[in-house]
């Protein structure tokens, strides 16, 4: 069985050293050397081209870190199979989260999860939603939560719950005293938003472009924080889920504003390799998100 070897061709991938990839491992530099020299000679080809400073893999290396990364994970999950019995729920669940749902959302399903399963580990990475899916692609997680849909055929995408979404301004911004408004006055305002990759981003570029808006300008910022303390600053308007703006709206420290025959509403949604479907911790996080997509989706709803 070629794990530790396979484990240690992953990390030299990733970290481009023989002396940091013995580091990260605690194992000593030629056991490094030793792992990947077994590996090229199992499958018969240059894993990586060497030079003084660095390693660079080779295309078939490439070919091979895709490959060990659905090994290792299978490995993984079977060693959990083994290990867990009918009654616990144990091991490592890694879940990686839009920034959206992971600051907003997902921690009323971690709250379940730590009161129902207190044995298992709970992980959580939080990034924009192009980079959870990557991260799920790549088994850097176990599971992802991101805001709209993904293409990416290696990956099984599953909605479960609508979240809707306001147009926010400063107290003392023009449009604050005129809620409802049309959609005409979105002319020619400066937009805050978030950086590209985020699906907060994305839709706000579809409701522009299908409503053949012009822009002002458009400021970026990759914090929903940083975007909310520059609108409540009156620099421009943005566009978020109103479970970020919960709290600035119930303190009167923003405005959300309601536009005439206009709602703005997306799906949120889980995604996963198949791979990892049957990983019981997997399993249960997504009885959980399900479990709780009905109430969340109504919770919204309630807040306007």
């Amino acid at each position: 069985m070629y794990y530790d070897a396979l484990k240690t061709f992953i990390t030299l991938a990733d970290v481009g050293n023989f002396t940091r990839t013995s580091e990260a491992l605690h194992i000593s530099q030629p056991s490094v050397s030793l792992h990947i020299k077994n590996l090229e000679k199992e499958f018969q080809t240059e894993l990586f081209v060497r030079s003084p400073k660095s390693v660079q893999i080779t295309p078939t290396g490439k070919i091979l870190y895709d490959r060990a990364k659905q090994i290792i994970a299978m490995y993984e999950q079977t060693q959990e199979d083994i290990a867990a019995h009918h009654q616990s729920i144990q091991g490592q669940l890694k879940i990686g989260a839009s920034f959206s749902i992971g600051e907003y959302i997902l921690p009323v399903f971690l709250q379940q999860l730590q009161r129902d399963f207190p044995a298992l580990e709970l992980e959580v990475v939080i990034g924009n939603t192009e980079e959870i899916v990557e991260q799920v692609r790549l088994f850097q997680v176990d599971v992802g939560l991101i805001e709209g849909q993904s293409n990416d055929k290696e990956l099984s995408v599953h909605p479960f719950m609508k979240d809707e979404l306001s147009i926010i301004c400063s107290t003392d911004h023009e449009l604050a005293g005129k809620s409802p408004i049309s959609i005409n006055e979105l002319h020619g305002q400066t937009w805050i938003t978030r950086e590209d990759g985020s699906g907060t981003r994305e839709y706000l570029n579809h409701v522009i472009r299908s409503n053949g808006l012009t822009v002002k300008s458009m400021l970026t910022i990759s914090s929903n924080q940083g975007i909310k303390e520059s609108v409540m600053r009156g620099m421009g308007l943005s566009l978020l889920s109103r479970s970020v703006i919960s709290r600035e709206k119930e303190h009167g420290s923003l405005v959300a504003l309601e536009v005439d025959d206009v709602h703005f509403t997306r799906t949120l949604s889980y995604i996963y390799s198949p791979v990892m479907r049957s990983k019981k911790s997997v399993e249960t996080f997504i009885g959980v998100v399900e479990g709780k997509s009905l109430t969340e989706q109504t919770a919204t709803e309630k807040e306007s």
